[in-house]
Parts: C-alpha cells; structure tokens; sequence
C-alpha cells in the first residue's frame, strides 16, 4: 500500500464522495442486473463482465492498493502488437487472464 497521505480525514472524504460513488454503486447493480434479465443469461457471460466481477471481489478482499490491482486485472499485458484490431477503441479488459 501506499504511504501517500490524503490531505483531508476519513470523514471529509466520505463527505465529500460518497454520494458520486453511491452513484456508481447503483449504476453498476443496474447494468448486472440488466444482463441477468438478457434472454441469453447466463450462458452468454462476456469476458468484460466476468472481469468486472472479479474486479468487484478485489474491491471486498480488504486487501490494500485496490486500484493498482483492479487496473492491472483490466490491463491488457501482451506485448506483441495485433495485425488488426478487431474494433475501434479499447475492449476494456482482457480475455481470461491476458
């Protein structure tokens, strides 16, 4: 973990953001949600969304530096550059384990 310090305390913080990640929260129970209610559901679980999931396990493991891990779960890690993108713009995680 980081020894970086915050400049504000834990409850300037929380009066500060929580309400914008509260947000968030919501918005990513909705967007599950939705995909539980596709008429293909489960079967058609993505990549993308099974990387979300694991993200969120990362976010209750109480383990430190969340975000560094959370990013590298969604980095892509290969190193050889692709003869042609399969689409304009970021698929926003890797296959499997990249």
């Amino acid at each position: 973990m980081s020894d970086a310090r915050c400049p504000l305390n834990a409850a300037e913080i929380v009066d500060a953001y929580f309400l914008e990640h509260r947000a968030k929260v919501l918005d990513i129970a909705a967007f599950l949600d939705r995909i539980d209610r596709a008429a293909d559901a489960p079967a058609a679980m993505d990549y993308r969304v099974a990387a979300l999931i694991e993200c969120i396990a990362l976010l209750l493991d109480g383990e430190g530096d969340r975000a560094r891990r959370i990013q590298e779960r969604l980095s892509d890690r290969t190193s050889e550059p692709v003869d042609r993108a399969p689409m304009q713009g970021a698929m926003g995680a890797p296959e499997a384990d990249g």
